[in-house]
């Protein structure tokens, strides 16, 4: 857990987070190497969207761990710029 300099603690689930970045990890250097090894393209997309959909689980348990403990922090402090900062941080996520 890491403190801002407003005071307000970051990344509650910080071991799920890495646990599920290992696991997009490895599932990207499995794509690598089956591009190396000239495997079929329907397999390579296959183990490439199991990637993308372990980087989107990551990006949501992120999102609600910072909605449920950074953001109603701040809420309450009135920061309109980290509210500005989640704003932008979703559009992006979510494209």
């Amino acid at each position: 857990m890491v403190m801002s300099e407003k005071g307000h603690s970051h990344h509650h689930n910080t071991r799920a987070v890495l646990n599920r970045l290992s696991r997009a990890i490895g599932h990207l250097e499995s794509v690598k190497r089956m591009v190396e090894e000239e495997k079929d393209c329907s397999e390579v997309l296959i183990q490439l969207s199991a990637v993308i959909a372990a980087l989107n689980n990551t990006g949501k348990v992120l999102l609600k761990d910072h909605i449920e403990h950074c953001i109603v922090d701040v809420w309450e402090l009135g920061d309109e710029k980290a509210i500005e900062n989640l704003n932008k941080a979703i559009d992006r996520f979510i494209k």
